[in-house]
């Protein structure tokens, strides 16, 4: 079963993290949606989490989920190359990361930019991307 990652899909830098992630999982372990999508929401809301909140990353495996800096070094984890070493920072307590993550987060609109619609994946990896009616939740 792949992990699938909600992401911000209006926000510029959210979708350059998506193909970041995707440049360096080349056994395609991670699927992707957006968190205003139907799909993203009604995973969202399965987990306990307020679909409303569109500030962070959030890492679904499973029962389990991941948050802000939690499921960013989860994500890293699987990621090719020297990413999984991220992990050390798990030794960080996650509400001084948070902070971190918080402080990008509130600003990645006006640093970054943000678009009216989600962004088209290109065709080589749109099968990675789940869209309205491809994947009823209560199958995740």
């Amino acid at each position: 079963m792949n992990d699938i990652v909600l992401f911000d899909g209006v926000c510029s830098f959210c979708n350059s993290s998506v193909n970041f992630i995707i440049e360096r999982d080349p056994n395609a372990h991670y699927k992707f949606a957006s968190l205003q999508s139907e799909f993203g929401r009604a995973l969202m809301l399965k987990h306990g989490l307020d679909p409303d909140k569109l500030d962070s990353i959030v890492l679904v495996s499973g029962e389990r989920h991941w948050v802000k800096s939690d499921a960013a070094l989860q994500i890293a984890s699987r990621m090719s190359g020297l990413w999984p070493v991220l992990s050390i920072f798990r030794v960080v307590p996650s509400f001084i990361r948070n902070m971190v993550y918080d402080l990008v987060a509130r600003n990645r609109y006006r640093i970054f930019g943000k678009k009216e619609t989600c962004e088209l994946p290109p065709p080589d990896v749109r099968s990675r991307f789940i869209v309205e009616g491809m994947m009823p939740v209560e199958a995740v």
